[in-house]
């Protein structure tokens, strides 16, 4: 075959560091969401949606077959990061976490996600980011070590 072709949709998750709550206002996190988002296109890796809450973000996306995973992740969290900084005030100190989540999602699921993502401001008036977190660890069957997850 002389094209390559890959359509692979992914589901990234991963928190301020200690899930701080630096993105509480409400129009500076739409910013940040919409700047992730533009990092992602930027690099090949169309996002659908990035929804979140004050201390954590989910961007569901299509993975490019030109950039490794982590070395998206790292480009979304670096240019975000300095971005929000220049807003001042408590995101002068901003930072996220180091880690984060990965999961794949089917095509037939793609929607179902973009629906969770976009609704997480509801979602989250009844679990917290930890619990949410295991929830999707266990759910795909990633063994972990709480002592390693966060920071």
């Amino acid at each position: 075959m002389p094209q390559s072709l890959a359509l692979i949709y992914i589901h990234i998750i991963f928190s301020t560091k200690n899930r701080e709550p630096f993105l509480t206002d409400g129009q500076i996190r739409k910013e940040m969401h919409a700047y992730s988002a533009s990092v992602s296109n930027a690099k090949g890796s169309k996002a659908i949606t990035v929804g979140g809450v004050a201390d954590h973000v989910h961007i569901l996306c299509n993975l490019s077959r030109t950039i490794a995973l982590s070395e998206l992740i790292k480009e979304i969290k670096r240019n975000s990061s300095k971005w929000v900084k220049t807003k001042g005030g408590a995101c002068s100190n901003f930072q996220w976490q180091n880690g984060y989540g990965a999961f794949s999602v089917s095509h037939s699921n793609v929607q179902r996600v973009r629906n969770y993502i976009e609704n997480q401001e509801e979602h989250h008036k009844k679990i917290s980011f930890k619990d949410e977190f295991r929830n999707f660890m266990k759910k795909h069957g990633v063994e972990f070590d709480e002592q390693y997850v966060w920071d």
